[in-house]
């Protein structure tokens, strides 16, 4: 089999590309449109006539509403993008640090061992065995609902995978003839942990990471659909989501809307970090054209 010549584009994937160009967007989107608009995301109007217009309408006022307006005559747009900045913060705080929290978990018990790795693989594995939407439910039910609530939520019940990804690299770095050189030349335990270990465990906790984002967004969604999230008059695509839903069929808008921007910025993600995973796979279509 001959190898690729020289120059030549790897093959892409539009998807993926897609994708990316479309989260460089949302974020744009959900930092410039709430400071640029005019019109009061969180206001509750009082004019009958704003109240439920469908999209592309204009209002008495003569302002355009590309969305539409909700059942208290709030532009669904600017709200939609408010409602993103909040979404795509929790998931990647959310996930950033339930990553991190995994990670330190998994490397302490694999390079600690002995009583201390079989507590803190135990209590990874009883964690594990439960639905990652119960122990939510649990948890959110224990908290005053809230955006902080929902962080410690997702932080408290997304780290045990990344532990025992973690684990397992660790595992295989301490069993290398090189470890016990640098120890029996006098390196620290936490030196060799921080310079070798841990490098060589950032690659699947990272992958894990992104992959997360977009899981995180959907769980603080469904909670906030639930009511046990981010609370009205606070705008986030679950609370929109469930606001419309009884007038889903004289105003399918106000659900629609968030519903949409919801399932295309999770499946957005996805496929980032399914890319990623591959990438660091060393199987990934390159984007955009690059050579080799």
């Amino acid at each position: 089999m001959n190898a690729p010549s020289r120059g030549v584009p790897r093959r892409r994937d539009p998807l993926v590309a897609a994708a990316l160009v479309l989260l460089a967007a949302m974020a744009l989107g959900v930092i410039v449109v709430p400071m640029l608009s005019r019109q009061n995301a969180l206001a509750i109007g009082d004019v009958l006539a704003l109240r439920n217009l469908p999209p592309g309408s204009r209002d008495v006022t003569g302002a355009f509403h590309l969305l539409g307006t909700d059942r208290f005559g709030r532009d669904l747009f600017v709200r939609i993008m408010l409602a993103g900045r909040i979404s795509l913060a929790v998931g990647v705080v959310g996930s950033v640090a339930a990553a991190g929290l995994g990670t330190i978990v998994g490397a302490l018990a694999a390079w600690i061992g002995g009583i201390a790795d079989r507590v803190l693989m135990a209590l990874t594995d009883a964690l594990l065995a439960v639905p990652r939407l119960v122990l939510l439910l649990v948890c959110a039910a224990l908290w005053r609902p809230g955006l902080t609530a929902v962080v410690v939520v997702l932080i408290a019940t997304g780290w045990m995978g990344v532990a025992r990804m973690v684990r397992a690299e660790v595992l295989g770095v301490r069993a290398q003839p090189f470890v016990d050189a640098a120890v029996s030349l006098g390196a620290r335990s936490s030196r060799v942990l921080w310079r070798h270990a841990l490098p060589n465990a950032l690659g699947p906790a990272i992958v894990a990471t992104a992959l997360g984002v977009g899981n995180a967004i959907l769980l603080e969604s469904g909670l906030s659909f639930l009511g046990l999230g981010v609370q009205p008059p606070t705008p986030s695509w679950g609370n929109m989501i469930a606001g419309g839903r009884d007038l889903i069929v004289t105003a399918p808008w106000i659900s629609l809307a968030p519903g949409i921007a919801l399932v295309l910025t999770v499946l957005a993600c996805t496929l980032l970090g399914d890319w990623l995973r591959d990438r660091v796979a060393g199987d990934a279509p390159r984007l955009f054209g690059e050579r080799a």
